[in-house]
């Protein structure tokens, strides 16, 4: 449990950076079973910085915010209760950025950037054979833009078709850009 040596922290740190997720906020909770203790807010800081930095993480760059989710301390407004705590900073490339609550270190991430300049590139999660409509693939856009009209070809079966249209919650889009799972029809496949 927690943050011991077999404890789910350490495991869905591991698990968030092996799945590319490179901005981390470590929010302290139940401040209140420990009456509001700076001295175990410091010692779990120490340990915690100490494993997501064998990770890969940089400590230097992650929030780290003691909180009561049960009486809401340090939540959305600052508490009273932990009048020792005088913040947090988080240093990155674009920027250092400071706050006292958990709201302001979820606002202050940075948001992904979105290549839609480069190649279009589509992990396919499942292909839909729909009656009267044809063939769907269906993924996630993570490079380019996909529209209707392109020529788009398949890997590794090397199969190039045309899009006939592209489709977002059932709904058309002129466009998917990156970070949309879109469903497009494609010709004669």
């Amino acid at each position: 449990a927690g943050i011991s040596k077999d404890g789910q922290t350490r495991e869905h740190a591991l698990l968030a950076f092996t799945l590319g997720v490179r901005q981390l906020i470590v929010a302290i909770n139940k401040m209140d079973s420990t009456k509001w203790s700076e001295a175990r807010y410091k010692e779990i800081v120490k340990e915690v910085s100490g494993f997501i930095k064998k990770i890969g993480f940089n400590p230097a760059s992650v929030p780290f915010v003691p909180i009561s989710g049960w009486h809401g301390d340090n939540m959305l407004e600052e508490s009273k209760n932990m009048d020792w705590f005088k913040g947090w900073t988080k240093e990155t490339k674009t920027g250092s950025y400071k706050g006292k609550t958990l709201l302001e270190a979820i606002d202050a991430i940075e948001p992904p950037t979105r290549p839609s300049d480069k190649p279009l590139r589509l992990p396919l999660q499942d292909v839909y054979k729909i009656g009267g409509i044809g063939t769907v693939p269906v993924g996630r856009v993570e490079t380019g833009v996909i529209k209707a009209g392109m020529v788009v070809t398949f890997a590794p079966a090397n199969v190039t078709t045309e899009v006939k249209s592209v489709e977002m919650h059932h709904e058309q889009l002129e466009q998917g850009v990156p970070g949309d799972n879109v469903g497009f029809n494609v010709k004669n496949v």
